[in-house]
């Protein structure tokens, strides 16, 4: 357990910034214990309805050798999502690898980008 609440981790991933709210998690990669590793993903969000975790969709390209051309594939993946951050479905988030927290469970998110509304008026 750590011994001072208020420090925030660094996690070693550029480009990604701290939450500004602090949690008690132990598996927050900013505020708690959980080390992150190897491969950081982006997707979207499609749920938020587990509790402690989110399911996102990642989209990316597969070669098709007969006719060498690639073809639009997704996968649905899940996260853990800590206290700390806010996430709603649509949004865009980085997540990163760590160890497995439950049996489907293997990555946590460690940043959100809000899509942009567009208000005409």
């Amino acid at each position: 357990m750590r011994k001072t609440k208020d420090k925030v981790r660094d996690i070693g991933v550029p480009g990604v910034e701290p939450p500004k709210k602090t949690c008690t998690d132990p598996n927050c990669p900013f505020h708690g214990s959980l080390p992150v590793r190897g491969r950081v993903m982006q997707g979207i969000v499609t749920s938020t309805k587990m509790h402690g975790a989110i399911a996102f969709r990642q989209d990316y390209l597969s070669l098709v050798d007969k006719y060498s051309r690639y073809e639009r594939r997704k996968s649905n993946k899940h996260a853990h999502l800590p206290p700390c951050m806010e996430v709603n479905e649509g949004d865009t988030v980085r997540v990163a690898e760590c160890r497995p927290i439950s049996k489907t469970v293997k990555s946590v998110v460690i940043s959100v980008k809000r899509p942009a509304t567009n208000q005409e008026g």
